[in-house]
């Protein structure tokens, strides 16, 4: 799999675009970050073709970018965990007053949850739910390519925030210790913010979690 990363906007989200090889256009991408001028042109420049976007959770710093996404792509569809999907639609729970703006849009084009099997653009993600960040915060593993994308559920040293509407700490430990901590120790995260980790890695040092 080739993964591209782009840090966005002024909570320096990792949007991840995804493609099954170099000479792939067709892509998938996780997460569009608070202003997604960037991504665009780099799909531009790139000549990529976006079929779907998969939102780890409904947080304001995850998901703005999905209006211009479907204005310059008209085609791509969105998908979200359907216990966060009414964060896209209103602004309740997804932290428009921290970022200064207001901010909804239309709603997703399809709703993802536990054991579903992802296919777009020729890669295959496992949904795993992991709520504990948002209610219907999800990661998404690779098994073939040993990695999985886990939102802002786990960073590298530390663990997503539970200090906003409909978020828990021991839900989000729970998620981790029994969906994350069960993969294979060699599997790469990629979270929403923050540099690569590995399972083996936050297992043995992460301070939140021993």
């Amino acid at each position: 799999m080739k993964i591209d990363r782009l840090v966005l906007g002024s909570f320096e989200t990792n949007c991840y675009i995804l493609r099954s090889s170099e000479t792939n256009k067709d892509c998938l991408i996780i997460d569009t970050g608070l202003e997604a001028g960037q991504l665009i042109n780099f799909l531009q420049q790139h000549k990529l073709n976006p079929v779907a976007v998969i939102l780890t959770h409904g947080h304001i710093d995850h998901v703005t970018g999905v209006a211009l996404l479907r204005e310059s792509f008209p085609e791509i569809k969105v998908y979200i965990h359907k216990l966060d999907a009414e964060m896209l639609t209103g602004t309740k729970d997804n932290l428009s007053t921290l970022a200064g703006q207001t901010f909804s849009t239309e709603p997703a084009d399809g709703f993802i949850e536990e054991g579903d099997k992802i296919e777009h653009a020729n890669i295959e993600l496992e949904v795993l739910h992991t709520p504990g960040h948002t209610p219907g915060g999800v990661s998404l593993y690779s098994k073939q390519d040993s990695l999985v994308l886990v939102g802002d559920t786990l960073f590298a040293g530390s663990v997503g925030r539970t200090d906003f509407p409909g978020a828990s700490f021991a839900q989000l430990k729970k998620s981790i210790k029994e969906k994350l901590f069960t993969l294979p120790d060699e599997t790469f995260c990629l979270p929403g913010h923050g540099p690569s980790t590995s399972i083996a890695q936050e297992k043995e040092h992460n301070p939140f979690l021993q």
